[in-house]
């Protein structure tokens, strides 16, 4: 069975970023994300306001999910919730889709490359 798992937080990600990264157990639903076997794909959608954005915190720990494997579908420059214009959006739902159905994809090619070497076995 192929699974992907895709995070998408929206204004609370200052708060649920920082938790993801340091202690995955904290909050309802990040357990998930500690127990997802590393070798199927897990995505995840940062969004929030351009000041979080840019803090240098923000770097350090996109830095570390992306460490682990974990895909960022990047947020993208438009106009927030909050009123500012910028980077911090997340991205388009069509955006997430077409990066979903690339993961899916790509693990359908392995699959098959894996049962064709089986097979040769």
């Amino acid at each position: 069975m192929r699974r992907v798992l895709v995070a998408a937080s929206g204004s609370v990600a200052a708060l649920k970023l920082p938790v993801i990264v340091a202690a995955l157990q904290q909050l309802p639903g990040t357990c998930v994300v500690r127990a997802w076997d590393l070798k199927r794909p897990l995505l995840f959608c940062p969004a929030m306001n351009t000041v979080m954005w840019e803090h240098p915190i923000t770097a350090v720990h996109i830095h570390t999910l992306k460490s682990f494997g974990y895909i960022e579908v990047p947020c993208i420059v438009k106009k927030l919730v909050c009123g500012d214009e910028g980077k911090g959006g997340m991205a388009e739902v069509s955006t997430i889709i077409e990066t979903v159905k690339d993961c899916l994809e790509q693990l359908h090619s392995l699959s098959l490359t894996e049962a064709q070497q089986q097979q040769q076995q």
